[in-house]
Order: structure tokens, then sequence, then C-alpha cells
């Protein structure tokens, strides 16, 4: 896992996002946008993508951070998520999160599910103004 550095990894980690969350398909200015207010990272497997991650800073009196881990759909399964998602807690933790939310597009059920066995519950669903896609806010539940 590599944090996201210049445009070829700002492009790679677009082009994972874009696959898993085609809805919320964006442009390389997007994308940079997204690197210059978020933690972002990509997973290869030696020279080849198979995932990214985004982490939101904490925000509020709460401290609510936002940590998303996505793998192309060819390597799921295999331990990437969980690699992810545990750097991108780690990260969240050292910022000072004190909660931890993520957002699945809700039919990726391997996203749902993966959320699920980690102890998110959900909090929200909600289709955005003007689309047809629906979304999971999620939350994880204290241990």
């Amino acid at each position: 896992m590599e944090p996201v550095a210049g445009d070829a990894m700002i492009e790679e980690w677009r082009h994972v996002h874009n696959v898993v969350v085609p809805p919320a398909a964006m442009d390389l200015d997007d994308a940079r946008e997204r690197a210059g207010r978020n933690h972002l990272e990509n997973a290869y497997l030696g020279d080849v993508l198979v995932g990214c991650s985004t982490v939101r800073p904490p925000v509020g009196e709460d401290a609510v951070a936002t940590v998303i881990a996505r793998v192309l759909p060819g390597f799921r399964r295999r331990g990437f998520g969980t690699a992810l998602y545990d750097k991108g807690l780690a990260h969240a933790r050292v910022l000072g999160a004190r909660v931890i939310e993520t957002c699945v597009l809700a039919v990726n059920e391997d996203g749902v599910r993966f959320g699920r066995a980690r102890g998110f519950v959900e909090t929200d669903r909600y289709v955005l103004d003007g689309e047809t896609a629906e979304w999971l806010d999620m939350r994880l539940e204290p241990q």
C-alpha cells in the first residue's frame, strides 16, 4: 500500500474508485480535489493495482472520520480490503477519530458484507438528489 502522490497515482486511485462506485465516477480534477482534503492510498500486488482507500479526517465534536476501502472485483476475498481498512482505520485514529463511519453503494453486496463483518451497522440509506443509486452510511459500533 502506498500513499497517493502525483497525477499517475491519483489516476490509479480514480480508476479503482470509478470501477467500484460507477454512480459516483469522477474525473481527474475531482480526484485531485479529493487528494487535497483526504488521505488516499493505493494497494498493489507487485506492480498490479488491486484497490484503494480514502480516509476523510475527523470532523465535529464527535471527531467522526470516514474510512473507505475499495478492491477491484477480481481481487476480492484475498485480504486486500482488510489490509486497506486496517491501515485506514489506524490512520483515522492517529488523526484523532473517535467515531468511524463508511459509505457503501447499496448494490455492492461484497462491500456491505465486508462492513457488517467488521462491526459496522447501517445508519442511513438514501439516494442523492437527481441520482438513482442507493447508498448506505454505516457506523462502526464500539467494541
